[in-house]
């Protein structure tokens, strides 16, 4: 995990799941100020980590299944026995993390705001080494319970890069060396079919409404994921994962 600067807001927030819980005590700049588990959670953290205590230093509070209903609400989501307050992470700098750097893979959300999604896109660039995910502060739920269980536990392992405007951000990188790749299913060029050697910036727009007017016309080229067509398209965290995947091996 790389050292993370200027420091954010710290209001604290509720996480739920195995994965998105034990990840967040695995990380060293994760600030756990409560965990709430079953004992047969507790026995999965030992299991899970058996060389290192998870649970050192940390206030532990036991509670039945039931009990811990109460910290997922209206959202509908199994917290499967695992339930922590934490701290949100502090947030890396964009100019300062892309300074001396090459070869880099950053995937943009342009009006993308369902929680499901945004945490399904996390979780698979957290598994196939994209250098971070750039989003909109005003339309990420960064305190979703959603998403969070949706990533999996890959917040611990993406660099979000939160900033007030998507058009100046992929400016600024445009300057910088970056090509800017925007998805779309009415393109012509194939995703197999670039060169992803460089810098690199991985567009996706909203499911309803695609890509904004505004930043279109910061895209150096529009591609799609070839498919047979049989149904309207893909869903975008399953076209953002087989991109990031195709794109990080063909880098290698």
């Amino acid at each position: 995990m790389k050292k993370r600067e200027n420091l954010q807001n710290k209001s604290s927030f509720f996480i739920v799941g195995k994965h998105p819980v034990i990840e967040a005590l695995k990380n060293p700049d994760r600030k756990v100020l409560r965990v709430f588990l079953t004992e047969e959670s507790k026995k999965t953290i030992h299991r899970t980590s058996p060389h290192k205590n998870l649970l050192k230093d940390q206030k532990v509070y036991f509670k039945t299944k039931k009990e811990l209903d109460k910290y997922t609400g209206k959202d509908q989501i199994l917290h499967q026995g695992f339930v922590a307050e934490v701290e949100h992470l502090n947030q890396i700098d964009l100019k300062s993390y892309i300074h001396n750097k090459s070869n880099i893979t950053f995937a943009c959300l342009d009006g993308v705001t369902d929680p499901r999604n945004i945490g399904s896109i996390i979780r698979s660039a957290s598994l196939f080494d994209i250098d971070g995910l750039i989003v909109k502060d005003r339309n990420y739920p960064k305190d979703s319970k959603q998403m969070y269980k949706a990533a999996s536990g890959g917040f611990e392992h993406v660099n979000i890069f939160s900033v007030s405007n998507i058009k100046t951000t992929i400016k600024f990188l445009r300057e910088k060396n970056f090509w800017v790749y925007g998805f779309d299913t009415n393109s012509n060029k194939e995703l197999t079919k670039i060169n992803w050697k460089g810098n690199n910036i991985i567009l996706f727009g909203s499911e309803g409404y695609g890509l904004k007017k505004h930043t279109e016309k910061y895209v150096d080229f529009f591609v799609k994921i070839e498919t047979n067509n049989n149904i309207d398209s893909l869903n975008i965290s399953n076209s953002a994962a087989i991109a990031f995947h195709y794109i990080t091996n063909s880098k290698k």
